[in-house]
C-alpha cells in the first residue's frame, strides 16, 4: 500500500511540473491585435486600378506567396491571413482603406501599401496607432527615419540612393551633358529630382530644362516635345510605368535621341519596354537590384527555377516579363523572415524589432553580391544597385554593385 502512495505522489507531483511548464510556455507567447495561435493577420493597399494599375501584379504576387506559405504549414504553425484592398492610387483613399485595415479588420500591420503620395497620407495614422507600416513600396528617402517615424520603414533602394548613382555616371563619363529631366509632380519626382541635383553637386546647371506633369494627365506627349526642342542630349525620366512607356515611344516618334535614363520603378519590360516597342528602347540606362526574369543568364539560377516553380503551381497567369512580379516575390520573403524571427511574439513592437534587426540576409531573387541589412538607426533594407542598359529584348548589367552616398 505505501509504493501506491509514493507512486500517486510522484505522479501528481509530474502533473503539477507539467501544468507549471505549459503555464510558462503559454506565458512566453505573446500577441496584439491581428495575431493568435493559428493566424497572422496582414493588411496592403495596391492600386489595383486608376494610373499606377500596372503596379497590382504585386500585390497578387505577395497574397500567391502567401497562399505558398500556408500550404507549407505557415510561419511558426500559424497561418496568413493576407487582406488586400485598393486605393486607386488615390491618397484618401488609401486613407480610408488604413483605417478599414486597422480599425476593423483588426490587423497586426500593413504591409507594402503601394506608392510615395498614397503612403505619405497614411504615415502619421500609423504611427501614432503604432501600427507597423512595413516594407512599404516606394522607395522614398523620407520611410528611413527611426527617429520621427518608429512604424514605418522602407524596403528597396532609395530614390535619392538611385538618382545619385546616375548623375555620377553622368559626371564621369558625360561632364558636358545638357540634361532634360521630366518628373512627377508629386514627393516620389521631388525625392528623385533632389537626389539627382544632390549628385550632380556644383554642376547642376548641367541640367537644361525640369518639366514636371500630374498623374492625372491622359498623356506625357506634349512634354516630351518640349524638351527636345531644348536640345538636352541626355534625358532623366522619372516616371511611372504608364508615363515610362509614352516617353518612350514619343521619343521614337519625333526622332529625339538623348542619352536616356529610366528610373528603375519603370524599367519592367513587361508593363513598360515591350508595350513601348523594343526598338525604342535601346541603349536606355536603368538600374537593378533582383534578377530580371527576362535574362536568360538566370535560366539556370536555383533562385530562378524556385521562382519559376512558385509561379506554375501558386500564378501560373503572372506575366513573368514584368519585373514586379519578381519584386513582390522578394519582399514576400522579407515580410515571412520578419515573421519568423519573432517567434511566438506577435507584438507589433516585436514586428519592428525584427525588422530592424535584419543582417546580411538574402531573398532568393536578389542579384548576387545584394543583401538585407537594417538596425535601430537605419530602416533602409536595400541600399545597392547595379546599372543596366537595355539591348535587343533585355537588360544587360554592366560595371559594379554600387551604392550611393545620400547627403548634401
Amino acid at each position: 500500500m505505501p509504493a501506491m502512495h509514493v507512486r500517486l505522489g510522484a505522479l501528481s507531483a509530474a502533473l503539477v511540473l507539467a501544468a507549471a511548464l505549459s503555464t510558462t510556455a503559454s506565458a512566453q507567447k505573446k500577441y496584439d491585435t491581428g495575431a493568435s495561435d493559428t493566424e497572422i493577420k496582414i493588411g496592403n493597399i495596391m492600386p489595383y486600378s486608376g494610373p499606377a494599375s500596372a503596379y497590382g501584379v504585386i500585390g497578387k504576387t505577395e497574397e500567391a506567396y502567401f497562399r505558398k506559405i500556408n500550404a507549407e504549414g505557415g510561419i511558426n504553425g500559424r497561418k496568413i491571413n493576407f487582406i488586400s484592398y485598393d486605393d486607386a492610387y488615390s491618397p484618401p483613399k488609401t486613407v480610408e482603406q488604413a483605417r478599414k485595415l486597422v480599425e476593423s479588420d483588426e490587423v497586426l500591420l500593413i504591409f507594402q501599401s503601394l506608392g510615395t503620395p498614397p503612403n505619405s497620407a497614411i504615415q502619421k495614422y500609423m504611427n501614432s496607432k503604432k501600427v507597423p507600416q512595413l516594407f512599404v513600396a516606394t522607395g522614398a528617402t523620407k520611410w528611413n527615419d527611426p527617429r520621427n517615424f518608429p512604424w514605418t520603414m522602407g524596403w528597396q533602394p532609395n530614390y535619392q540612393i538611385e538618382s545619385i548613382i546616375y548623375a555620377k555616371y553622368i559626371l564621369k563619363n558625360h561632364p558636358n551633358a545638357k540634361i532634360a529631366v521630366l518628373y512627377q509632380n508629386d514627393d516620389y519626382g521631388k525625392d528623385y529630382l533632389k537626389g539627382f541635383k544632390d549628385g550632380l553637386g556644383a554642376k547642376t546647371s548641367m541640367i537644361v530644362v525640369e518639366e514636371s506633369y500630374e498623374v492625372s494627365e491622359p498623356t506625357i506627349d506634349s512634354h516630351i516635345v518640349k524638351l527636345k526642342a531644348t536640345g538636352a542630349d541626355v534625358f532623366f525620366n522619372i516616371t511611372t510605368p504608364k508615363f515610362a512607356a509614352q516617353a518612350i515611344k514619343k521619343n521614337a516618334e519625333i526622332g529625339w535621341k538623348p542619352l536616356h535614363f529610366l528610373n528603375n520603378v519603370s524599367a519592367s519590360i513587361g508593363s513598360v519596354i515591350k508595350p513601348a516597342g523594343f526598338e525604342n528602347a535601346q541603349d536606355i540606362i536603368s538600374s537593378q537590384y533582383f534578377m530580371d526574369p527576362t535574362d536568360a543568364q538566370w535560366k539556370d539560377d536555383k533562385a530562378m527555377i524556385g521562382w519559376n516553380e512558385f509561379l506554375d503551381k501558386y500564378y501560373p497567369e503572372a506575366n513573368r516579363a514584368d519585373a514586379s512580379v519578381m519584386y513582390g516575390y522578394v519582399v514576400a520573403q522579407g515580410l515571412a523572415h520578419v515573421l519568423k524571427s519573432c517567434g511566438d511574439n506577435l507584438t507589433r513592437e516585436n514586428v519592428m524589432k525584427q525588422a530592424a534587426n535584419i543582417k546580411d540576409y538574402e531573398p532568393a531573387g536578389l542579384l548576387p553580391g545584394i543583401k538585407v541589412n537594417t538596425s535601430a538607426t537605419d530602416f533602409a533594407p536595400l541600399s545597392q544597385l547595379q546599372l543596366i542598359r537595355f539591348k535587343g529584348e533585355h537588360w544587360e548589367r554592366f560595371g559594379e554593385v554600387l551604392s550611393g552616398d545620400v547627403g548634401g
